[in-house]
């Protein structure tokens, strides 16, 4: 004989905020965020004034009160809630991961649109303190975790701290199908498409005008991966983009480039390697070669940090589950 499932008790939780200033910020325009709390934790919410009632299944509101609890203590402390901070929020407490306060207070700096920064998943909290601690650090996972914009944080924060004099941008130029020869004009023009990603990450930091000033003296260095050979970077914050397309000389020649009072961080996401068949991704082989070595860590993010529209996360479970099944 089988035993009935349990219903859950349904249970009311009454919570009353004090700062009326707050609850804008908190419930949303037109208590958008307090819709969408509903949505994800499966109860009802009910408001009047600084004055809420959570009603649902006890886990449930248990769950959704915790929550609100700690929105409102981010808000208090100065965060400002941007599209996205709810659905991802409420991720790390239906976890039961860190406070939020934890992840989301941890400002890595300011962007250009007086936006903070900071972490928005326990994977991607793990990342900062890895750059914070280590002078190598390989970031691997798919898109939209935040690997090069948070290591561009970084790197500004760094700069602005005065922790090292330069920045240093570089990828390979490497893409599906396509040469440098391909393209039209000299070659800055030429490698512009590759660096790209990396000038849109530089901008959401440092003011358009700033950022050309610095580039013209030479403090901050966007180039391909090819001109880093012979090089020695002293007391600079170095990024290597898209390093799943970097070979196993490129990367050793890479990593070898690092001189004194410097940091490296190399990203990439190896479902995504567009190098020649049967070529050994140099992203795939560091990783698992250097792992161990003191000063030098490995952080693998995930779809759970991913930080883009929903759908992208979907799009990933997607793509991962097609790569389990066994090909017909």
């Amino acid at each position: 004989m089988q035993d009935t499932p349990r219903t859950e008790t349904e249970t009311t939780k009454e919570l009353h905020f004090d700062d009326s200033h707050l609850l804008t910020q908190l419930y949303g325009e037109n208590n958008e965020n307090l819709k969408e709390i509903e949505g994800l934790f499966k109860v009802k919410i009910y408001s009047r004034g600084g004055k809420l009632s959570v009603k649902g299944g006890s886990t449930k509101t248990a769950s959704a009160e915790r929550f609100l609890n700690e929105i409102y203590r981010i808000v208090q402390k100065g965060y400002t809630l941007v599209p996205g901070d709810i659905e991802l929020a409420a991720r790390i407490v239906q976890e039961n991961q860190s406070p939020l306060e934890d992840i989301f207070l941890d400002t890595v700096c300011i962007s250009t649109r007086k936006r903070v920064i900071a972490p928005k998943s326990l994977g991607q909290k793990y990342y900062i303190d890895a750059m914070r601690r280590s002078d190598i650090v390989f970031s691997l996972g798919p898109a939209g975790t935040g690997k090069t914009y948070l290591a561009m944080a970084m790197a500004v924060s760094s700069f602005v701290g005065r922790e090292v004099s330069r920045i240093v941008l570089t990828r390979p130029a490497v893409e599906a199908g396509e040469k440098l020869g391909f393209l039209p004009g000299d070659l800055a023009q030429k490698i512009d498409p590759y660096l790209r990603p990396l000038f849109d990450a530089l901008y959401e930091m440092i003011d358009f005008e700033k950022a050309s000033r610095l580039m013209e003296k030479g403090v901050i260095e966007i180039a391909p991966l090819a001109f880093m050979r012979g090089r020695t970077l002293n007391d600079a914050f170095v990024i290597l983009d898209e390093a799943q397309n970097t070979t196993s000389r490129q990367m050793m020649m890479f990593l070898t480039r690092l001189g004194f009072s410097s940091k490296a961080v190399i990203t990439g996401d190896l479902t995504q390697v567009d190098l020649e068949t049967g070529e050994t991704s140099g992203l795939r082989e560091a990783a698992e070669l250097l792992q161990g070595i003191e000063g030098i860590t490995t952080v693998n993010l995930t779809k759970k940090d991913v930080v883009r529209h929903p759908l992208v996360r979907s799009i990933i479970e997607a793509y991962e589950t097609k790569k389990k099944q066994p090909e017909s």
